[in-house]
């Protein structure tokens, strides 16, 4: 790997989200040399994402401080993890080129990503995913005047709503699929946890529905409106946008290149599988936050910790901290029971609507193969820019299927850096 620079650490960090950051700092005072990366311009995730348009809350200045307080702390901003060089080695990419990252322990916060189900007109401009719109409103899109509908399931939705409102947005129909008993029960247990409760009361929205959804969008060259089914009713709002979610997907490429085990996540999808002290089935491999299953960012800031703590060999503080992890599982599992999807929302794609938008795969073409390679190999699904990152998500969610294996590169890469895996062992092969 020539012209490839090399850098090492003890403790590998993947992802500076909230799991990420506590992770980190957990494992500072024991003095190991500890390296933070992660593809966004600075630390805080999806969940804390900055921008000209974000009003960073406490907690995020918190952790941030917290990181830049350790000296045995290196944040790698705008980095991107390649492919996996050996079996304790990352290939990393950034601005100023390729790095070969030798670690001793590995901790991945890699987070999650949105489900987007396809519906007609899905494809229009203007249609975003709920947190796709709060990302793009953080980095400074502006949508003051914009008439907004949110569609979907999950407080992510009121989240999303939220800030497109403060930033000067018309928020007109936050439509949940989910039904009014299920939110109840839901905002009647929240006294479990007095913070969601409190949060809950400032998310509070009169444009809130429930039994509703998405039907179609419509318009000739961007979003003019959306048909929802509400109550059983078909209603037509007028509209300049619309933001859709329907709950995360677990992000376990790289566990599973390293040759970690996974468990189901609810929904057909698939979460890193972790054990009490959050150590993954590959031995010196942790996992923390979303990628183990979602949960919120109080649930992850303590499976960051006790990853932290048990990868520099704390097991003390890792253990006191499983009765703060069991709460905040409790209030995932809560989540995951209320917000699940209905089984009409896999009605939501006509013969014609678009399923694979990168090759133009239709739902019709997509409904009589036998798995993700059929439609891959005969219809092309899955074969373009995205390469079923979004397709596979859907697909899976659709049909059943199983997504597409992970392959290298992760992300893409410079030709030079690309170069670099050609002298490069199978990863999992040599952990096993």
């Amino acid at each position: 790997m020539t012209g490839i620079a090399m850098d090492s650490c003890d403790v590998l960090v993947v992802g500076a989200g909230p799991a990420g950051m506590a992770a980190a700092v957990a494992a500072a005072p024991s003095g190991a040399s500890i390296v933070v990366i992660d593809d966004n311009p600075a630390p805080g995730g999806q969940i804390w994402r900055d921008g000209p348009g974000a009003a960073l809350p406490p907690a995020a200045r918190k952790w941030r401080d917290a990181l830049a307080a350790h000296a045995n702390i290196r944040v790698r901003s705008g980095t991107r993890i390649v492919a996996i060089a050996a079996p304790d080695e990352l290939l990393l990419e950034d601005a100023g080129g390729a790095t070969r990252m030798a670690w001793r322990k590995l901790i991945l916060c890699t987070g999650a990503r949105e489900l987007l189900l396809p519906f007609p007109g899905w494809t229009l401009p203007g249609v975003t995913g709920a947190g796709g719109l709060q990302a793009l409103v953080k980095a400074g899109m502006p949508v003051e005047g914009e008439r907004i509908v949110v569609a979907g399931s999950g407080p992510l939705l009121l989240a999303a709503a939220a800030t497109a409102r403060a930033a000067g947005a018309k928020v007109l129909r936050i439509a949940e699929q989910a039904s009014f008993a299920s939110v109840a029960r839901f905002g009647a247990s929240l006294a479990r946890w007095p913070g969601k409760a409190a949060q809950a009361v400032t998310l509070a929205d009169a444009a809130y529905r429930t039994s509703s959804r998405i039907v179609s969008v419509h318009g000739v060259a961007q979003v003019e409106s959306v048909r929802l089914l509400q109550g059983g009713k078909e209603v037509d709002i007028a509209c300049d946008r619309v933001a859709c979610g329907f709950g995360l997907t677990p992000n376990t490429q790289l566990g599973q290149l390293l040759g970690c085990a996974l468990r189901p996540a609810g929904g057909g999808a698939q979460a890193l599988s972790v054990n009490a002290r959050q150590a993954t089935s590959v031995p010196w491999i942790y996992a923390a936050g979303e990628c183990t299953g979602f949960g919120g960012s109080e649930r992850a800031l303590v499976q960051g910790a006790i990853a932290g703590h048990a990868a520099v060999g704390n097991e003390r503080a890792a253990k006191a901290l499983e009765g703060e992890r069991a709460r905040w599982n409790a209030f995932a599992a809560q989540l995951h029971r209320t917000f699940a999807l209905a089984d009409d929302i896999r009605r939501m794609p006509q013969a014609d609507t678009l399923v694979c938008r990168c090759e133009d795969v239709p739902f019709s073409a997509l409904d009589g193969c036998s798995g993700w390679t059929d439609a891959k190999l005969h219809r092309r699904c899955g074969m373009g820019a995205c390469q079923g990152r979004v397709c596979g998500d859907a697909a899976q969610f659709l049909f059943g299927w199983t997504p597409p294996a992970p392959r290298p590169p992760l992300s893409p890469v410079r030709i030079a850096t690309l170069a670099g895996l050609l002298d490069t062992a199978d990863p999992v092969d040599a952990r096993q």
